[in-house]
């Protein structure tokens, strides 16, 4: 496999960066995965750290050098994610779990299968046109599908932000997994935080994105959101692969060229981004360093409970 990638994720106008992304490889399969912690929930960051390691963990047990029924992988992936986090509510005694969104999408065989909770969004696009994105969880696009509602209201709509699915909640999450969709080499794969689409329209998206290449559209697009949303402006985070073939030549030419012929058999290739937080408030109890060692506890539960996988 051969594919280029870009990501990138802006603190806005927030405290702390609730966003997490993240993509991993072996020699047949990619794995894309960014979530966005909900703020208006305790500690969104960490359910957003959880999710991504969780989901990060069984990729690595699974992927041998790929995934042998991935819609069923993503299913159980998001669901894993889900109880890992409510996990660490319990051995935490937090007075309600943390939340987030999340948007997964794996590559293996020239075709992309992708699922999702919430309002974290996939775009895949082809010579400059969307012909496939993720449908929000959101009470807009519930009205929008029963006719309450007139598509042109997404973005004004007092009720755009409720979501009804994510991981985290009291109730399990529905996870919505798409159809395998086969790729052609230029194809596009975008991952992105509420903060980048809200602010810009998807025609927008898609003509940036056919301009130019995703090392030069992402920060781009991720600068304009940014200021668009001003000083009060959400986290903005975007993850993109260009795919370029199953069989295509290396490259040596292009940094942001991924080649997975050099993998060796067995071995998984990671890049998972936690975003550092802003400086503490008066009023945030948590310092950046009792983050960083809720992230550890994370990562050495979830690694002790991922041997059942194996």
């Amino acid at each position: 496999m051969q594919f280029s990638v870009y990501q990138q994720s802006h603190i806005g106008g927030r405290k702390i960066n609730q966003d997490r992304m993240g993509y991993l490889y072996t020699r047949e399969a990619l794995l894309l995965v960014l979530a966005d912690g909900m703020g208006g929930h305790l500690r969104g960051e960490i359910a957003a750290t959880i999710a991504l390691q969780s989901i990060a963990t069984r990729f690595k047990a699974q992927a041998t050098p790929y995934v042998r029924k991935p819609e069923r992988f993503l299913e159980e992936a998001l669901q894993q994610a889900h109880a890992d986090i409510l996990q660490y509510t319990r051995d935490h005694a937090m007075p309600d779990s943390p939340r987030t969104t999340i948007v997964a999408c794996l590559v293996q065989h020239n075709a992309a299968v992708w699922a999702h909770c919430g309002d974290s969004r996939l775009y895949w696009l082809r010579r400059g046109q969307v012909v496939g994105r993720t449908r929000d969880h959101s009470h807009i696009e519930y009205l929008i599908a029963k006719g309450q509602a007139d598509a042109s209201e997404r973005a004004t709509h007092p009720d755009r932000n409720k979501l009804y699915n994510c991981l985290g909640a009291s109730t399990p999450p529905k996870v919505e997994v798409a159809r395998g969709a086969s790729l052609e080499p230029g194809d596009v794969l975008l991952l992105c935080s509420d903060g980048l689409w809200s602010m810009l329209p998807d025609e927008q998206i898609a003509q940036r994105l056919a301009a130019t290449s995703i090392v030069q559209a992402i920060p781009e697009m991720v600068a304009t959101a940014t200021a668009i949303a001003g000083s009060r402006g959400d986290n903005t985070t975007a993850l993109a692969i260009q795919w370029q073939g199953a069989g295509t030549p290396a490259s040596a030419a292009d940094p942001s060229v991924v080649s997975t012929q050099m993998v060796p058999d067995g071995e998984v290739t990671s890049r998972i981004d936690a975003p550092a937080a802003a400086a503490p408030g008066p009023d945030d109890p948590f310092d950046e360093d009792d983050i960083e060692k809720a992230i550890a506890e994370i990562r050495d539960a979830i690694e002790k409970s991922s041997q059942v996988l194996k």
